[in-house]
């Protein structure tokens, strides 16, 4: 006879929440094992002369909860298919009972679901009335309105959804509800009510308490038989920190009954719009401006956000295919965080990056055949940061001075012959020679490992610094620009460099 593991659920609180079948099944029982008998059904079984082994003693003996499952999994399988009476009866059927319903957050079940094939083990699971039941029942909320289970150890703020009652179990202790109240504020306001239930159902024990979000460490009483609920909202300020309701948002300006502006716009139309804003944000960055920083992010994420909608529309691709297609880029793009492969150090995982970047094209039948090595460098980037990277991809191959003296000297010729192209007279020469002196100059920054767009963005800031200042002094004297000298002037210039 194949032997068999039963698995039983003993309800979430007292005798009254045992089903009929259960009972009998378990007075059936020749051999009982119970997951632990810290539960108040376990009075039942002392009442009634029932034997069982616990496995409590596990929890301690292990170093992790993950580790005290598979034990207890392992454990009812080798007993099983022992044949041993003492450990299952003469059949090798074991009776296993665990708190709650046996498929409502029992780890152990799932493992023998997965595991008993493989070991010839015939697996029967029977139910019983889980924590939910009497979550639904004391805290007062239908399911039906939408709801979600979670897990105090492994809650993420990703798995939060504020439009639908959460309920989250396996809150033992403290440490745990320290945990997950740091994990609710990232979402939720500090002040935001929570509900925490112990031993719901269970007559005389019961305990249910509503405190600010804050607080919710600072309760007593977590256990075995503790859950914490939020209720469901549709409070604007939990609702606009999610990326659907900024989709919604912004389907909504697009639409018919939206914003008339929002709707005549074009790719074309707002391209202008993603660069200024790009560099709003780039300015925020610079000025070390946190508050700006957070507004100017958002306005680049909007750009996003109406261009992947004018896509939407048209049945192209939505803003969620560019979140996949990026989640899926990052992933590839990382084999030594993702993957098998390793780097030590950043140098190595740009390499890793390069070569996987180039795998991706290889899948996508991009050739490289026929290609400049010049070529994937966008068409409008502003000229220095073009020239930057042109060059970059020349040295790849070779095509690069040995040091940087050749550099300098070329900077110097440069000059020269922009002093040349000056005196001549030809103001399209004079551009052209300025051009290669800029050309050289980035050249320079390369070698010197400078970024030469954010060494200019830096001198630009200390000229506007710099004239500040004479314009205060200017206004501290109570005069204007037509009421000075250039002497004056490069006066407190130098005044400004020697402050600064």
């Amino acid at each position: 006879m194949q032997p068999t593991i039963t698995v039983a659920g003993l309800g979430s609180g007292d005798e009254e929440q045992l089903t009929l079948g259960v009972w009998r099944r378990l007075q059936e029982a020749k051999v009982r094992y119970v997951r632990t008998d810290k539960h108040p059904m376990m009075s039942l079984f002392a009442k009634h002369g029932l034997s069982y082994t616990s496995f409590d003693s596990m929890y301690e003996q292990m170093d992790s909860f993950p580790d005290v499952y598979e034990a207890i999994a392992s454990a009812l399988i080798e007993a099983a298919k022992s044949g041993d009476p003492a450990i299952s009866d003469d059949s090798g059927s074991v009776f296993y009972a665990v708190p709650g319903h046996p498929m409502v957050a029992e780890r152990t079940v799932q493992l023998l679901r997965e595991r008993c094939p493989e070991a010839g083990i015939s697996l029967n699971i029977l139910g019983g009335e889980s924590f939910l039941d009497q979550a639904f029942v004391r805290l007062g909320f239908d399911p039906i309105e939408g709801f979600q289970l979670l897990d105090a150890g492994e809650l993420h703020q990703s798995l939060l959804q504020p439009k639908l009652h959460t309920v989250i179990g396996q809150v033992y202790d403290q440490f745990t509800a320290s945990d997950v109240k740091l994990t609710l504020m990232e979402r939720y306001p500090d002040d935001h009510p929570v509900t925490v239930g112990h031993a719901l159902g269970v007559t005389g024990e019961e305990k249910i308490e509503t405190v600010p979000l804050y607080e919710l460490d600072r309760l007593e009483g977590y256990g075995n038989l503790s859950l914490i609920w939020i209720p469901r909202s549709e409070d604007d300020r939990l609702l606009n920190r999610s990326f659907d309701r900024l989709h919604e948002i912004v389907s909504i300006l697009r639409s018919p009954e939206g914003c008339p502006w929002d709707r005549e716009q074009t790719h074309q139309s707002i391209r202008k719009n993603f660069i200024e804003e790009t560099y709003e944000a780039l300015e925020a960055i610079d000025n070390d401006d946190p508050s700006g920083m957070q507004e100017e992010f958002g306005d680049v994420i909007l750009q996003v956000m109406l261009h992947s909608q004018m896509e939407e529309e048209q049945g192209v691709f939505s803003a969620y295919d560019v979140i996949q297609s990026l989640n899926e880029k990052l992933i590839f793009r990382h084999p030594h965080v993702f993957g098998k492969s390793g780097a030590d150090n950043a140098e190595e995982a740009l390499q890793n990056w390069e070569e996987m970047k180039a795998e991706e094209k290889k899948r996508k039948g991009i050739s490289r055949e026929g290609q400049s090595l010049l070529a994937g460098i966008p068409k409008d980037l502003p000229a220095i940061m073009k020239a930057y990277k042109l060059q970059k991809k020349a040295a790849k191959v070779g095509f690069d001075w040995d040091d940087l003296e050749p550099v300098l000297a070329k900077i110097e010729e440069e000059t020269a012959e922009l002093r040349q192209a000056i005196r001549d007279g030809d103001k399209e020469e004079q551009a052209r020679e300025l051009g290669d002196l800029l050309f050289a100059a980035v050249n320079a920054a390369r070698f010197i490992d400078a970024d030469p767009e954010e060494a200019l963005a830096g001198t630009n800031l200390k000229f506007m610094r710099r004239f500040a200042y004479i314009e205060e002094q200017l206004r501290i004297s109570g005069r204007t620009f037509d009421e000075t000298d250039l002497q004056e002037m490069d006066r407190w210039w130098e005044e400004a460099k020697r402050e600064s």
